[in-house]
């Protein structure tokens, strides 16, 4: 069965162009600069709302396996959603050190670029991609 989440290739700068907040689509923008650079890839629609960037595959112990982005983000209502390839356990110092956010299952929740430390940020965005990579090979 194939993933929900595909790429569309529908145009992102379109997609950012839908976005009613200034401070979200500059946000957005910054996010597009920092995940282009970690993965060398380009931005791309998966879906009609998350924004991803090259693709990896994976395979579940169960043997459900697929594609998906090595990284990606999507604007929400309430805040940027980040999806990352990282157990956040593993990261807790960094997280505590990168500002006002929260987190889920794979996922970092920032109201605000400016609510957090850049450094901090792109340093967990190159450890996604590093992770994303290693898991894409191992399956």
């Amino acid at each position: 069965m194939a993933n929900k989440t595909q790429p569309t290739g529908a145009d992102v700068e379109e997609f950012l162009g839908t976005l009613t907040d200034d401070v979200t689509r500059a946000d957005c923008g910054h996010l597009i600069d920092l995940m282009r650079a970690a993965t060398g890839e380009p931005a791309a629609m998966w879906g009609p709302s998350i924004i991803g960037f090259g693709n990896r595959t994976y395979r579940y112990a169960s043997g459900h396996h697929g594609n998906t982005a090595l990284i990606g983000f999507a604007p929400r209502s309430t805040a940027l959603v980040l999806y990352l390839s990282l157990d956040l356990d593993d990261h807790r110092d960094a997280l505590q050190r990168l500002g006002k956010h929260r987190t889920g299952k794979g996922c970092l929740y920032i109201k605000r670029l400016a609510d957090v430390d850049e450094s901090e940020l792109r340093a967990l965005i190159e450890s996604s991609v590093r992770a994303a990579r290693a898991l894409s090979a191992d399956s």
